[in-house]
């Protein structure tokens, strides 16, 4: 009896670790279908912008240059995102946030304050990036390897390092194959002892 329910307890961890990488999965692909989509409506709206560059030398009135700097502001922060949800990193997240409230700045027609309570928030994110951006954030799976999306600047350490435990971490995943959660090694050890049936 108490095999049983320790069977069905590793039946059950399985099932919910099953379920987990599902569900992480089932996101991962929803962001990139997400990206995609963002990137094709990105390609389509700069047909709109190309056709308003010979107006713009032709007759360059301040309506056409803002209409046309907002839209270009826009496209680059939709590439921002694209490269955010790529990236999964804190950097590119505070570079969406810089374009916008620049663009913000840039484009509106706010008061004094407002362009100061932008400014200052624009000067926040380098002081956020310069003194508390901590590069280790993100940049090393739990096993102290580099994470494999970060370059070398933004893992904080060297290069050569960088590029060697990344080596020696793709050789160890090619060479052992990626092995299931410990639940499952706990199941198959406890399947072993179990007589089989006939």
């Amino acid at each position: 009896m108490p095999n049983d329910f320790h069977n069905t307890t590793h039946v059950e961890s399985r099932s919910r670790a099953e379920l987990r990488n599902f569900i992480i999965q089932s996101s991962t692909l929803l962001e990139i279908s997400l990206s995609g989509l963002v990137l094709i409506g990105l390609l389509i709206s700069i047909v709109p912008l190309i056709q308003w560059m010979p107006g713009l030398f032709i007759d360059g009135n301040d309506v056409e240059i803002r209409t046309f700097l907002e839209r270009a502001l826009d496209i680059v922060i939709g590439i921002e995102f694209i490269k955010m949800l790529a990236k999964h990193s804190p950097g590119s997240s505070l570079e969406v946030l810089l374009y916008a409230i620049a663009r913000h700045m840039v484009i509106g027609h706010e008061s004094a304050f407002e362009n100061l309570l932008s400014v200052a928030a624009i000067a926040l994110i380098f002081v956020v990036r310069k003194f508390f951006f901590v590069p280790a954030f993100g940049a090393h799976l739990p096993d102290g390897h580099p994470a494999p999306d970060l370059s070398p600047n933004q893992s904080g350490i060297p290069a050569s390092e960088f590029k060697e435990r990344l080596r020696k971490r793709l050789h160890a995943e090619d060479v052992v194959p990626e092995t299931e959660e410990d639940d499952f090694v706990d199941a198959a050890e406890a399947d072993e002892f179990l007589p089989e049936s006939t």
